[in-house]
């Protein structure tokens, strides 16, 4: 029987070479240029789940547990706790590892990385599980080292193990999911869904050691998650001044080699001695300060007369360092740089990257000068 509400129609002049396409007559689909692939059209978003392990996928002895359990479930045992999203999105998922998120390392880092750029040409938003501990720390990683071009990609775990009472992972899933499948997710890079709330990976930190309402930081907030619906406060944008980097991997490489950057924490009486202890380790060293940027002087004239880039960070959750209160070098060009709005472990992973480039001193300063430091 002929279906007269269809047409079938050329979509290049050379007939010879020409490829075909079935539309419907009343369709207002744009026909691609000639020797463009055609695709069969999908209705549902391809949505790609990473499994790294963490408190959402943790069982604790008992239901009141909300301490010392471990990990245990798999990306499948956790999608069988969250409602039926087949109307939503058509889903595949990938176990990269299944840990706790202080024992990432290098290796898992470059899991994580590859299961993401192996993913982002044929899946529609990219979800990854993650735990919380370090969970900033590798969206930041993320956002500063893959151009995820319109791609969502969503960061989600959670602070209660699947074996307690009110656990918070299922939603915490479950909204991820439908956070990375909606269009209005899409150009707005790396995507943290924890709460109810839609952060910004990039900015975004833990604040709170015990809290549900875990990731804070004024830069970070984006929208909501209500009722199934997904409330963005304002249009698709990317983190201002996030700079770019391409790793250079070798051939067959299976882990990320940065390197080494350590972190120490400023306090009253903070003795140059410390320094002493590290610098022959690292390439690099970030201090969390007092304040935005107070050091002891002694330690400041230390730092001044190190052969090698010192950030200065903070040791307070929210403000920055502006570069006026830096110390100041008697002579020549200094080697310290302010942090600007990122935290300690941010301005780590900054720094390595910056330094497996080889960027120069000023290189490095410009780049942290995209977060408002430098």
């Amino acid at each position: 029987m002929v279906n007269d509400s269809l047409e079938i129609t050329t979509i290049c002049d050379d007939v010879g070479h020409s490829k075909f396409t079935i539309e419907s007559g009343s369709s207002e689909i744009e026909r691609p240029a000639c020797g463009t692939p055609i695709y069969q059209h999908r209705s549902l978003p391809r949505i790609k789940i990473l499994g790294t392990g963490g408190t959402i996928a943790s069982k604790g002895t008992d239901s009141s547990q909300t301490a010392g359990y471990h990990v245990d479930l798999t990306i499948e045992e956790l999608l069988d706790c969250i409602p039926d999203i087949s109307s939503v999105c058509e889903l595949e998922y990938e176990q990269l590892c299944n840990v706790d998120s202080k024992d990432l390392n290098e290796e898992l880092l470059f899991k994580i990385y590859k299961g993401v750029t192996d993913s982002l040409q044929t899946f529609d938003g990219i979800v990854i599980t993650h735990g919380t501990d370090t969970l900033s720390e590798t969206a930041f990683f993320i956002e500063s080292s893959v151009d995820t071009g319109e791609l969502p990609i969503v960061f989600v775990g959670s602070m209660r193990p699947s074996t307690s009472v009110s656990a918070d992972g299922p939603m915490n899933l479950y909204q991820a999911i439908l956070i990375a499948a909606n269009p209005k997710s899409r150009g707005r890079g790396v995507l943290v869904s924890l709460n109810d709330q839609i952060s910004a990976g990039y900015y975004i930190t833990k604040t709170n050691a015990n809290s549900l309402d875990s990731f804070n930081v004024r830069q970070g907030y984006l929208g909501n998650f209500v009722n199934n619906e997904v409330h963005y406060y304002y249009p698709p944008v990317k983190p201002q001044g996030c700079h770019k980097f391409k790793l250079k991997l070798a051939p067959g490489a299976t882990t990320l080699k940065f390197p080494p950057v350590c972190i120490l924490y400023g306090h009253q009486a903070m003795s140059p001695d410390l320094i002493d202890l590290v610098v022959d380790h690292y390439d690099g060293i970030v201090i969390a300060t007092m304040g935005a940027g107070s050091l002891p002087n002694e330690v400041n004239q230390k730092l001044l007369s190190l052969n090698k880039p010192v950030i200065y960070s903070k040791r307070s959750m929210d403000g920055m360092i502006p570069t006026a209160n830096l110390p100041k070098p008697l002579a020549g060009t200094s080697n310290i740089i302010a942090s600007g709005y990122l935290n300690p472990e941010k301005s780590r992973i900054l720094l390595q990257l910056a330094l497996a480039e080889n960027y120069c001193m000023e290189e490095t300063r410009r780049v942290f000068r995209g977060v408002y430091g430098g």
